[in-house]
């Protein structure tokens, strides 16, 4: 069986097996962050406590993702994610275990938030740069979006499930159901053929291989200019985890089951943002629909600031998630198609640090603006200092283009 051409990632056996996996895991993820963020609040009603799980849940990909990266270059990728699934699957059983018997404290939260962060920082790295083995150079744009709009998928049902769960029973169910979700992806692994071999220099160290890596990431400027713009989104932008509990606990007044919903329409306008990016582009992305899209993302952030409607807001967080996945997906194919099949890896970590790791910074700015001055202010600082960042990323790149332009006219004419 053939897959049409929209979904033409699917027809690598692999690439099937990983997406299926992933998707009852990433169901099951989504459900223990809404429940998460819920049972901090609950426990201590503070949205700078709150904050503070997010920056210890990234703060390891912050300090360890470049040795990640220099790792998932060195050893064979498939093992090595089955590892991290599998330490991801105690992390959600301890915590499932704990909030079942009622002897959950704040600490006890932090303590798996940083675990998991850990496992987390050499998964990420790892199991992006498994994509490509996965499916190959010339279907890379289809099986990123696919991917894309699988995890936004699962974020459309995880929230709204974790919601309805959280309501009635609580939260350890959410929690448990996650662990269970995490045994699907590692069966899918054991059943895969690619196992993501090493391509590493011969003869050098880590060190070496982490300052090559950076020194390719600086000196080629399309790749610096995108990860400029990733850490841009990612500090100002894209803080949901933090941000949309405090929508809807402290200006919408909704529960849990408003929360959820709230979440389950960010994955919603994701997976139409991520099907609409596979089905129409081939190839590497435009850098103007990168640009084009962080601008947008940071336009709707600022813009809900000023929202007091659950429906306006359902609204708003849609196209939202829509922006900000085809910003995502069109990053992380560019990254992946421009750099060396040896130096993915290590690509893909600085990919994973702008995105990812420089997350608690950016939890912690909302997290206390939130605290300090409200939810509104928070957004609006985030939303307008992110697009503030992203007009002025875009005008150097154009003038630096222009001034490359103009430059072989300068030079003194041939002999």
């Amino acid at each position: 069986m053939r897959f049409p051409a929209g979904i033409r990632a699917l027809n690598h056996r692999d690439f099937r097996l990983f997406i299926s996996g992933q998707l009852i895991s990433q169901i099951g993820t989504w459900m223990q962050s809404v429940a998460q963020s819920w049972l901090v609040l609950e426990l201590t009603n503070s949205p700078f406590r709150l904050g503070l799980i997010s920056a210890l849940q990234y703060g390891p990909m912050l300090c360890l993702s470049f040795v990640a990266g220099a790792i998932a270059d060195r050893l064979p990728k498939r093992r090595v994610i089955v590892a991290t699934q599998t330490a991801l699957m105690c992390q959600a059983f301890v915590l499932a275990f704990l909030a079942w018997t009622g002897h959950v404290r704040y600490w006890h939260v932090a303590i798996l938030a940083t675990c998991y962060g850990l496992a987390n920082t050499l998964d990420m790295p790892t199991r992006q740069s498994f994509v490509v083995e996965m499916a190959g150079k010339d279907d890379l744009t289809n099986a990123i979006a696919l991917n894309s709009a699988m995890v936004n998928g699962a974020r459309m049902v995880g929230p709204a499930v974790a919601g309805l769960l959280v309501d009635r029973y609580g939260v350890a169910p959410a929690f448990g159901l996650n662990g269970l979700s995490f045994v699907a992806v590692i069966l899918a692994l054991l059943a895969m053929r690619a196992e993501g071999l090493p391509r590493q220099e011969k003869g050098t160290t880590v060190r070496e291989e982490i300052a090559a890596g950076i020194r390719y990431a600086v000196h080629m400027p399309l790749v610096a200019l995108v990860l400029s713009l990733l850490l841009t989104v990612s500090l100002f932008v894209i803080n949901h985890t933090v941000m949309v509990p405090l929508l809807a606990r402290h200006v919408l007044r909704v529960g849990a089951h408003g929360f959820g919903l709230l979440m389950a329409a960010l994955g919603t306008g994701a997976i139409i943002g991520a099907l609409t990016l596979g089905a129409l582009v081939k190839g590497r992305p435009s850098l103007s629909l990168i640009i084009g899209a962080a601008v947008i993302a940071s336009s709707l952030t600022l813009l809900l600031a000023g929202i007091r409607s659950f429906w306006t807001a359902m609204i708003v967080l849609t196209l939202v998630g829509l922006s900000q996945i085809v910003f995502l997906a069109s990053s992380n194919t560019t990254l992946q198609m421009v750099v060396p099949d040896r130096m993915r890896g290590r690509i893909m970590s600085l990919y994973a640090f702008v995105w990812v790791g420089v997350t608690p910074i950016g939890s912690l700015f909302v997290g206390t603006i939130a605290e300090w001055f409200g939810v509104a202010a928070a957004y609006a600082a985030g939303g307008g200092v992110g697009l503030a960042c992203i007009v002025g990323l875009g005008l150097m790149w154009k003038r630096g283009r222009a001034r490359s332009d103009r430059a072989p006219s300068l030079a003194p004419p041939l002999p």
